[in-house]
């Protein structure tokens, strides 16, 4: 899954300045800023939704993150070329580390190295 999508805020929700928040990411992504803050925020809206609560429940269903927090909101988003406003529905997931998490990614690690031995030309 390599899916990565920026969606701005129409300005109704504060922005985040968090260095740990990431929006509708791949697993990996997930797995380094966790590995970085203890703690990641998944968000995304409308359709991108889906993906967000995919990849928690990947990271979760493989026992690396435990969720912290889930919540939802409707933003209002601008069209600039109708000039009206359009509300979308908007999911944010705060992850962190399972107690688990150091052990099983040191683990994935070893095993990809010796799964394919590099060759040197």
């Amino acid at each position: 899954m390599a899916v990565e999508t920026a969606v701005a805020d129409g300005g109704d929700a504060p922005q985040s300045n968090m260095k740990n928040r990431i929006q509708v990411s791949n697993t990996k992504k997930a797995l380094r800023y966790m590995q970085q803050y203890n703690e990641v925020q998944l968000s995304g809206l409308g359709m991108a939704i889906t993906t967000v609560v995919t990849v928690a429940e990947i990271l979760k269903n493989s026992g690396l993150a435990i969720e912290k927090k889930v919540s939802t909101a409707t933003v209002g988003m601008k069209d600039e070329n109708k000039g009206s406003v359009a509300r979308k529905t908007k999911i944010e997931i705060i992850l962190g580390k399972s107690d688990k998490f150091d052990t099983l990614t040191n683990a994935n690690n070893v095993s990809q190295e010796t799964a394919a031995p590099r060759t040197e030309e």
